[in-house]
């Protein structure tokens, strides 16, 4: 009876020395994810939704404490209105944000320069090139030599400020929108003091030689990144966002611009027939918001409504084809320098607009010999449009004896001086009232 107290103070000494060897040994506790990287592929010129596209990448990365976020950048340029938006969104980003012009081959020039010279980490791939940063008009067009330089200054110095702050090289990126000097990878590295910190084969060898490094963020405050082992998340456009963006090419706008002034022109030649209208609608709404974010010439639009407006003509006005050859150099013209860009990126080729051209040509040509057609046959109407009009004897038919055949849709009482059988394919001769003479056809 003596021993069970000594039993229970040695149960409850192992039971503590248990709780504390738990407590100084949690390795059954999983160790914590490291934080991953968001990658984000951005090829379009910078336009809202490209802008958009960024910015919810930036947004959603500071929601999930992101370790990095990389944009892989290829683009011919873009708004100051939208790069601006970026700009102010990265640099007020939480987490590291690097600009990765990949692959070999791509650029960023213009836009895609100064997203370059604002992120925490500016990298480019061999082959690459950046810069060419001189500030054009909103429409494309040549600004006058007050507003160019006003432009120009109002860039370099928003230029010179990002590179300042970002330890870059000031007198080179100011030389890329006053002059429009471009770099290759070798020159913004190798330049003193550098225009890019990283020259990385792709996207796994940016991450390597990112990690474990130190960046001194816009405000002035420092970071380690820490890549090694993180998880990289890919982010995607959003399909609206896709779509958007496909809208807000050069070409797809311009063949949006064609279907829909199509399309209305046959609801205006077919009133009631709905589809085409609705359809022309749709059409020449998404070419608009494509062209309020695009280099566009208006002098070509008006081209292009005006070799419309001829190719219309020729259906109602009889020109022996001098409308079509006028409505056709018209629109070939407008659509040369509807879209006005130094970029090839942006320009129109004549392999789309020759084709889409000689479409609304033939199309108008068609139209046009149909009204001519129809303009020369004789106006008949009651009982003489029946004459000439195809049937089929339903009984038979002969001299003095009378029979039925159907013709336009209805039954009718006919005589013949031919004998028909039941069957016989017949032609209306002549109309007495209620009763046709039909021939054998």
């Amino acid at each position: 009876m003596r021993a069970c107290p000594r039993r229970h103070l040695a149960g409850s000494g192992l039971l503590a020395l248990g709780l504390v060897l738990g407590v100084a040994h949690p390795a059954a506790q999983p160790a914590p994810a490291p934080p991953a990287v968001f990658s984000a592929v951005v090829d379009s010129i910078i336009h809202p939704v490209s802008a958009e596209y960024m910015i919810h990448t930036l947004e959603r990365a500071d929601r999930e404490q992101a370790a990095l976020v990389v944009f892989t950048l290829r683009t011919p340029g873009g708004l100051v209105d939208s790069t601006r938006a970026v700009v102010t969104r990265m640099v007020a980003s939480r987490a590291p944000v690097a600009v990765f012009v990949a692959p070999a081959g791509a650029r960023a020039a213009s836009a895609g320069f100064i997203l370059t010279v604002a992120a925490d980490v500016a990298a480019m791939a061999p082959g690459t090139h950046i810069g060419a940063a001189h500030p054009v008009g909103g429409n494309g067009q040549k600004l006058d030599d007050t507003m160019a330089a006003k432009a120009t200054a109002d860039v370099a110095a928003y230029v010179r400020t990002l590179a300042s702050r970002r330890g870059r090289n000031v007198d080179l990126a100011a030389e890329a929108v006053t002059k429009s000097r471009a770099f290759t990878e070798t020159e913004a590295r190798n330049a003193s003091p550098p225009l890019v910190e990283v020259v990385a084969a792709d996207l796994a060898d940016l991450l390597r030689q990112l990690d474990g490094r130190t960046l001194t963020r816009f405000d002035g405050s420092t970071t380690v990144v820490r890549t090694a082992g993180a998880p990289v998340i890919d982010i995607d456009m959003t399909p609206r966002q896709r779509v958007l963006s496909a809208i807000a090419h050069p070409d797809i706008a311009y063949l949006l611009l064609s279907l829909g002034t199509l399309a209305l022109t046959i609801e205006l030649w077919n009133p009631g027939a709905v589809l085409p209208g609705v359809v022309g609608g749709v059409c020449l709404l998404l070419a608009f918001f494509a062209f309020s974010v695009l280099p566009m010439n208006y002098a070509g639009l008006l081209l292009i409504v005006f070799g419309l407006l001829l190719l219309v003509l020729e259906i109602k006005v009889t020109s022996f084809g001098l409308l079509t050859a006028g409505g056709l150099v018209s629109l070939i013209f407008g659509s040369m320098i509807l879209v006005d860009s130094p970029l090839p990126e942006l320009q129109l080729h004549l392999r789309l607009i020759l084709p889409v051209a000689l479409g609304f040509a033939a199309i108008a040509l068609l139209l046009g010999r149909l009204a001519f057609a129809a303009q020369r046959r004789p106006a008949l109407s009651g009982p003489l449009a029946m004459i000439g009009e195809p049937g089929q004897a339903l009984t038979a038919i002969g001299p003095g004896l009378a029979g039925t055949v159907a013709t336009h849709g209805e039954r009718w009482q006919a005589t013949s001086d031919h004998d028909i059988p039941p069957g016989q394919r017949v032609r209306v001769t002549r109309v007495d009232g209620l009763r046709l003479t039909v021939r054998p056809d």
